[in-house]
């Protein structure tokens, strides 16, 4: 499971708060840090942190975890520099400043699992190899069908938005959802049934 801790100050309180991979969250694929608790799920109470501030993300592609600011007139600080817009990577000791809050990723755990590949599968050509044994058919005046072997699965890759589930060709992964504007980087990639 890839997770990563934080830990912060805040209202008097030293807080810690684990953030997974895949866990459920206000905005599927994020967890949202900031002052709202309608659309955060680290909420803050200091006023300098913006109602919605910024978002922790797992990129599947990258095998990272990463920091997308959400609030351009308020930008985070990330050890020190300010990220206005995009997303940078997290590492161990890394230092988020929300306004005078300050949030420390005390460890980072990502399994070594390969990346997921997003290129169609690439059909191998083998020789047919013999069939197994098979018990002889006993012919009683009518003809019997051998039932043919399934097919495997043809088709592409796509990103299935995290928001609003709908599927992008692999290329608008830069790009993001092309229906509502989400970033697909903390997309899944699916296996697109193939066009007949």
């Amino acid at each position: 499971m890839n997770a990563l801790t934080l830990q912060w100050h805040d209202a008097g309180q030293d807080k810690t708060q684990n953030i997974y991979e895949q866990q459920p969250s206000k905005n599927p694929g994020t967890i949202r840090i900031g002052r709202d608790p309608l659309r955060c799920d680290i909420v803050l109470s200091n006023p300098t942190v913006s109602g919605l501030h910024v978002e922790i993300f797992f990129h599947n592609q990258q095998q990272r975890f990463y920091i997308r600011n959400l609030r351009s007139q308020n930008p985070p600080l990330i050890d020190g520099q300010q990220l206005v817009q995009g997303e940078r990577p997290l590492t161990q000791g890394t230092v988020i400043s929300l306004g005078q809050t300050k949030l420390q990723i005390t460890s980072v755990s990502i399994n070594s699992i390969p990346a997921t590949i997003l290129t169609p599968p690439q059909v191998a050509h083998h020789p047919p190899t013999p069939p197994a044994y098979q018990q002889p058919q006993v012919q009683l005046g009518h003809h019997h069908h051998q039932p043919k072997p399934p097919v495997p699965p043809q088709g592409v890759y796509g990103l299935e938005c995290p928001k609003c589930r709908k599927v992008s060709p692999a290329e608008n992964l830069q790009v993001g959802c092309r229906w509502c504007g989400t970033s697909l980087a903390a997309a899944v990639s699916v296996l697109v049934a193939p066009s007949n």
